[in-house]
């Protein structure tokens, strides 16, 4: 059984390591420093939700946004990552369902994610969690810095 709870400034010394893999997972440099002031703010201003599993095996990052259209509040599932020595015992599919527990807490209306065209191992995590792709909207970005 994975036990989740959320994460707060308590819990940086283990989730500091898996966010800054998670972050060298997607072609980042290491800095462990940088990931500790990026949680921590993040913490303290109340900007985000972070579940973590098993006191280190994984987490998830949930940011708060809002559908003008349905006029209810939304989640991004920005970050998900599971360590690898954790992988395949169940982390994944739990933080998953603790996110989507956390949505429907708090009334959001959906949540929504990204990934790698080729991490192919999330995609398959998201299909056998229920997520679908999205066929009505295609999503666009701009680098601003």
């Amino acid at each position: 059984m994975v036990t989740i709870c959320r994460a707060t400034l308590q819990h940086l010394d283990r989730l500091v390591p898996l966010f800054d893999a998670y972050r060298q997972f997607y072609g980042q440099n290491g800095d462990l420093d940088g990931a500790r002031a990026f949680l921590t703010a993040r913490i303290e201003r109340d900007q985000s939700v972070i579940l973590l599993a098993d006191d280190g095996a994984g987490f998830v990052q949930l940011y708060p946004c809002f559908s003008s259209v349905r006029m209810r509040s939304t989640l991004i599932l920005n970050d998900l990552f599971v360590a690898p020595e954790a992988r395949g015992r169940g982390v994944g599919e739990a933080l998953l369902a603790a996110a989507c527990d956390h949505a429907r807490s708090i009334g959001a209306a959906r949540m929504t994610l990204s990934t790698a065209v080729d991490n192919s191992a999330a995609h398959a995590l998201y299909v056998r969690a229920g997520w679908e792709r999205d066929a009505q909207f295609h999503t666009y970005g701009i680098a601003v810095d």
